[in-house]
């Protein structure tokens, strides 16, 4: 007997055209954005997606455009209404089905200038066209199935990659990596959900495609695999905002000289009065592929003066949210005594250069650049000492996909624990409904439209 997978189960699984609201996105439009940076440049790019979007191009352009010339690429002109000229352009056609949207789509590159990308984009919309909206375009790869929603929020990943390590990171998450192993997960939590299914539909059969401990034995391989996933979260963040370091330690012992040294331009200010800085200050640097926030404080001393506490309290605030802290002393006063150490620190012992005896530990003179490589050395290696940071592996970078994990999860645990208890199967089919919901959501299946505008309305335009 073939096993009927219930209807409701395949709904789950199967990809899903969402129903949006077209006060945020109006998808019987042909829309239009410059595709490239502001500013000046060699070449600019005009987008056209839509199903006028040849309609729209033939109007402008001096030369005709049909599907025959789908990525082809034509020179030509933008042509005003009265046939004057805008720009030397060169147009790129795309069919419908063979587009990044999907869906019949026209590329102009013209000269790279902002005003005359400008003056194109605006005869594209005197043409027919609208503007898009920020991520409009992506948005429509999403919705006509060309991405799923994982793999729409890493185009946004690539795009706003600020190391190496987030770039391979990204463009994983955007190559379908992380989609397929949820739906590994899908299919599995489907077929074990199928013979429940068949065990409530037809119990005078005695079918038994597998034994409850059989099936509890597959719950817990998923759920171990689910939760090594979440275990990546973390390294995903980092990836994804960066590494925090931070620098911290009293008064005048050379952090802001450490900064400028570390970033090689003068980025604070730097005195030999105690207490110059007030505030935290944060730059950013690459070290060994990987993007660090590096964050500057306040000396920390006992003080009365008022803007100066306010500036010692966001330097502990600061070290306890911080991934590595630089805890720096002075070689000059080796005897300090300090009544706070923060977590997770490295000690460096600054101005070496004014001491005639060996210091024990790493020495550095940020003044000089004496011991800079030693320092980013460690550090380095202290970054990649973080478990699953060397290794190749799946990993989630946003909390909308832990969330839906950790959802999932719970919802498999409780099958497993029905299961083991002897609870009628299609109470459980509840649960494992619910984790597949949960798994849609990652991929977009199964969310509000409320979540899709929030998504893409964090793209840029002409993305």
């Amino acid at each position: 007997m073939k096993i009927r997978i219930p209807y409701g189960l395949i709904a789950v699984v199967t990809p899903q055209i969402i129903a949006v609201d077209e006060k945020n996105y109006d998808r019987s439009a042909t829309i239009a954005a410059i595709a490239t940076p502001p500013g000046e440049g060699g070449v600019a790019i005009v987008r056209i997606s839509g199903p006028k979007a040849l309609a729209v191009a033939n109007l402008v352009f001096s030369r005709p455009l049909g599907e025959e010339d789908s990525h082809r690429v034509r020179y030509g002109q933008i042509l005003t209404e009265d046939a004057q000229v805008i720009d030397q352009v060169l147009a790129i056609p795309f069919c419908r089905g063979r587009s990044y949207t999907g869906e019949e789509t026209v590329e102009l590159h013209c000269h790279g200038g902002s005003l005359i990308a400008r003056k194109v984009l605006e005869r594209v919309l005197e043409g027919g066209a609208v503007g898009a909206k920020p991520g409009e375009f992506t948005y429509r790869a999403f919705m006509n199935g060309k991405l799923d929603l994982a793999q729409a929020e890493a185009v946004q990943a690539v795009i706003g990659a600020k190391s190496e390590k987030a770039m391979h990171a990204a463009r994983e998450q955007l190559q379908g990596r992380l989609s397929d192993l949820v739906r590994q997960f899908q299919k599995e939590l489907t077929e074990i959900a199928a013979i429940l299914e068949a065990w409530v539909d037809f119990p005078e059969e005695g079918l038994e495609f597998a034994t409850p401990q059989q099936l509890v034995g597959q719950l817990a391989r998923l759920v171990r695999e689910m939760e090594q996933l979440l275990a990546t979260f973390e390294q995903g963040r980092i990836l994804h905002e960066g590494f925090t370091v931070c620098l911290v330690g009293s008064p005048n012992v050379g952090k802001s000289s450490l900064m400028n040294a570390l970033l090689e331009r003068e980025r604070a200010i730097v005195t030999a009065i105690p207490g110059t800085t007030r505030d935290t200050l944060e730059d950013y640097m690459s070290l060994g592929g990987f993007h660090l926030r590096l964050i500057d404080t306040a000396g920390i001393r006992q003080t009365e003066e008022e803007v100066e506490k306010e500036g010692i309290k966001r330097s502990h605030l600061v070290m306890e949210e911080a991934d590595i802290v630089l805890l720096l002393k002075d070689a000059t006063a080796p005897d300090e005594e300090l009544s706070w150490v923060p977590p997770k620190h490295i000690v460096v012992w600054n101005k070496i250069d004014l001491v005639d005896t060996k210091v024990e530990g790493l020495a550095i003179s940020a003044k000089h650049r004496i011991g800079l490589e030693e320092l980013l050395k460690i550090l380095e290696e202290k970054i990649r000492s973080i478990e699953g940071f060397d290794r190749e592996e799946v990993s989630i970078t946003h909390l909308r996909h832990k969330e839906a994990l950790n959802v999932a999860v719970e919802a498999v645990l409780r099958g497993m624990q029905g299961l083991e208890e002897g609870i009628s199967p299609e109470f459980l089919c509840f649960d494992l409904r619910e984790a597949l919901h949960a798994l849609g959501r990652i991929l977009g299946t199964d969310v509000t439209e409320d979540i899709i505008t929030e998504i893409f309305s964090r793209f840029c335009l002409g993305k």
